[in-house]
């Protein structure tokens, strides 16, 4: 089988499990290669989401690395055994594949939870407020670069929106909802938008007003995505170099203790929906 030449966020992350899981049996690389009888340099393809690995292979490897943790397992196995080609697929060449990335690491969540402090969620978004933030961001790209970026960012919005809706909550803070990236009657669109999410229950939104006392997250923005069991979580957060995609257990569990701590700040999610509500109308 031929090696991929772009592995995916989540080809990727098998590929770190699967490393993790020889570390932690105090295995070389070699070793599993002669014990697969492959060469040692594919299995650093396997561990690298280059190479594809069948899920009877994971079976096989989790029992020589002397895994026990069945569930585990049968979700590494899934993740091998999945060959969904989503819509997403028909971007692939058109945009970078950061965009790919975000629509099937949504698509396979048990659950999202966001946290903005400058700018209202991607999921959230209407049209006209994800062109002026594209075209803002990069004045330089032309309007045939520009399209496929705001359709991309609307047709993720199905993962809460479709026949199977993955829960998602956003907290917001008041800054974001504020700032005007087009017009007042944008904003005032913008508004109305995420309060009829809210209303058809597609999204839950926790507002932080911006005289809250002990508010000190100006950096927390983030995306969490709540993985088939816990240690398949991932966060993802904005880097100098792009998305960059967390899977450490210490650190999903900083990123876990950080959205507790905006939570408690935030106002719930009816006081929430009153505040947008009074905002719209002030607009």
């Amino acid at each position: 089988m031929a090696a991929r030449t772009n592995p995916t966020a989540r080809q990727i992350r098998l590929g770190s499990e699967l490393r993790k899981l020889r570390e932690a049996a105090g295995l070389k690389s070699r070793e599993v290669a002669a014990f697969l009888n492959t060469a040692p340099g594919h299995m650093s393809q396997v561990e690298a989401g280059i190479a594809a690995v069948s899920a009877e292979r994971i079976r096989r490897l989790a029992a020589y690395y002397g895994c026990a943790d069945e569930a585990f397992i049968d979700a590494l196995a899934a993740m091998a055994g999945d060959r969904t080609r989503g819509w997403w697929e028909e971007y692939r060449g058109v945009l970078p594949p950061a965009f790919m990335d975000s629509a099937e690491i949504e698509h396979h969540a048990v659950y999202l939870r966001e946290i903005t402090i400058t700018r209202i969620p991607g999921l959230l978004q209407t049209p006209d407020y994800a062109r002026a933030v594209f075209a803002y961001m990069n004045p330089e790209l032309p309007e045939s670069e520009v399209a496929p970026r705001v359709e991309h960012r609307m047709r993720r919005r199905a993962v809460i929106e479709g026949a199977n809706p993955t829960p998602y909550e956003a907290i917001i803070h008041e800054v974001a909802l504020r700032l005007r990236v087009s017009d007042r009657d944008g904003s005032r669109a913008q508004l109305r938008q995420i309060l009829d999410l809210v209303e058809v229950g597609s999204a839950s939104v926790r507002v932080i007003p911006t005289d809250q006392d002990g508010f000190a997250g100006s950096g927390a923005s983030m995306v969490y995505v709540g993985g088939a069991l816990p240690r398949l979580d991932t966060g993802v957060r904005d880097s100098p170099a792009g998305a960059a995609f967390i899977d450490a257990e210490p650190q999903l569990e900083r990123l876990r203790a950080l959205i507790r701590r905006v939570e408690s700040a935030s106002l719930d999610p009816m006081a929430s929906r009153d505040f947008i509500h009074r905002m719209a109308k002030e607009l």
